[in-house]
């Protein structure tokens, strides 16, 4: 059997628990400063209605009865029955941003809503790492795996203007130091195809991750779907969707250039079919897997080969 050219996400927890774990996707009713007029209004560019959520089911009215309701349902469906160890995966929007007494219940909601759980992970913005917030997250270590997701997706700031971020890289490289120094995992995002990205702007967010010694990355493409300002650009001819050639050969470029120790989360999207606008071959996960696995192959790219 041949070696695995990069590690991946589920034979890394696998080694770590000693059996398959799979996350339950949680919508913890949260929103996002760039979204309720604190920073600005819209969201991201790329960003969906529901901030990423538009396949999470099982929501109802009340927040903590459907923390608790998303959480049972999932392990009483298919899913459930795949493994026998979860990840509270808080997923959509910002999942910080709230006043720590809340962000307690909400967390503490989801891990006492089965003995299955033994994780418990945040997705959520660099510049609402606070000092707070980073205590509250170790309060949990003692007992559960304990990940943060940071989404900078680049670290180009001029980027990060025009995608309507609003924050910097700097806040990324604090917010990091902040959850490495608790011994807390952190995880990376990284887009590929935003406007105006060059090779070397993809170089330098892989470089910002190795500095920051991240535990893990998530990199995904950018991809349209309806009701976005990306969707505006593209309809206006402001934006044009990367290749699934381009696309492959970024994704060999950044596991090349990427520490030979961090977790690579996924090397590609789920977009929701209903919403989704462009580019078509996203909509194509086997195809996309093969075409990096056959590109990693024939170029002879393992992590980290080119540091």
């Amino acid at each position: 059997m041949e070696k695995d050219r990069y590690n991946h996400l589920n034979k890394y927890l696998k080694e770590l628990f000693g059996e398959r774990v799979l996350k339950i996707c949680i919508d913890g009713n949260f929103t996002c400063p760039n979204r309720d007029g604190s920073k600005a209004q819209g969201g991201c560019i790329f960003c969906s209605e529901r901030g990423s959520g538009d396949l999470i089911k099982n929501k109802c009215d009340n927040v903590y009865a459907s923390i608790k309701n998303q959480v049972e349902k999932f392990l009483t469906s298919y899913r459930g029955e795949r493994a026998n160890k979860f990840i509270a995966y808080f997923q959509n929007f910002s999942n910080t941003y709230d006043s720590i007494e809340n962000l307690k219940k909400k967390y503490d909601i989801s891990l006492n809503s089965s003995d299955k759980i033994i994780g418990l992970e945040i997705a959520t913005r660099p510049d609402l790492i606070t000092d707070e917030v980073v205590e509250l997250l170790s309060t949990y270590k003692d007992n559960y795996y304990v990940t943060v997701e940071l989404g900078l997706q680049t670290a180009n700031d001029k980027i990060g203007e025009i995608i309507n971020r609003c924050y910097k890289t700097e806040d990324f490289v604090k917010a990091c130091s902040k959850l490495k120094t608790a011994g807390i995992n952190v995880v990376g995002h990284l887009m590929v195809g935003l406007p105006n990205e060059s090779k070397e702007d993809i170089l330098r967010t892989v470089k910002v991750f190795n500095e920051c010694n991240c535990d893990g990355i998530k990199i995904h493409s950018t991809h349209i779907l309806k009701n976005t300002e990306l969707e505006k650009m593209y309809i206006r001819g402001e934006y044009s969707p990367i290749t699934l050639d381009y696309y492959v050969e970024m994704v060999g470029m950044i596991i090349s250039n990427l520490n030979s120790d961090i977790i690579i989360h996924r090397v590609t999207a789920d977009p929701p079919k209903e919403i989704f606008v462009a580019p078509d071959w996203q909509l194509h996960k086997k195809i996309v897997l093969n075409s990096i696995e056959r590109y990693l192959k024939e170029n002879n790219i393992t992590q980290g080969c080119e540091k």
